[in-house]
């Protein structure tokens, strides 16, 4: 068993749509973001890729790379999973946590839990998705940004 560690944190801005987990959220601000700037996504990458020791998602997926320009994040997350999968791992459980002020995320939790699932090739019931508010500290209280924290738990794969 392996277990990764994730966090992304991206500006809200006016004039882009505030997509997390592949759901899109209605609200009049999104993240700024070389790609989609889906930061569940990039977060659940991040923790997949370092559980297998694989580095990060910058490495594989830079923003001064154009060709990632605008990419949709759940392609990038199926991507790390092919390459976990390579390694010799499975993908065993993913948990994260988004922190946004507002808008408030409980009816949209499922639903991104389902794509993460989906996109990794996983059960639904091996993703958590969760959603707080900072209380109106720092940054995210201030409606500035959105965070989120991400672990993945791995197993090695036997040969039989």
């Amino acid at each position: 068993m392996r277990i990764g560690f994730g966090y992304d944190i991206h500006p809200l801005v006016a004039g882009r749509p505030l997509i997390l987990g592949g759901v899109r959220v209605p609200h009049e601000k999104g993240l700024a973001g070389h790609s989609d700037a889906d930061a569940l996504c990039h977060a659940v990458a991040d923790a997949v890729l370092g559980a297998g020791a694989l580095g990060d998602i910058g490495e594989h997926f830079p923003d001064t790379d154009p060709q990632w320009k605008g990419s949709d994040s759940l392609v990038l997350l199926g991507r790390t999973g092919e390459m976990v999968r390579d390694a010799g791992f499975s993908i065993a459980q993913v948990d994260a946590t988004v922190v946004l002020q507002s808008p408030g995320l409980g009816s949209y939790k499922t639903g991104m839990a389902r794509h993460i699932a989906q996109t990794l090739g996983i059960p639904d019931s091996a993703v958590s998705v969760k959603a707080k508010t900072n209380e109106g500290f720092g940054e995210i209280g201030r409606g500035e940004a959105c965070a989120v924290f991400a672990v993945a738990l791995l197993e090695e794969k036997r040969e039989p």
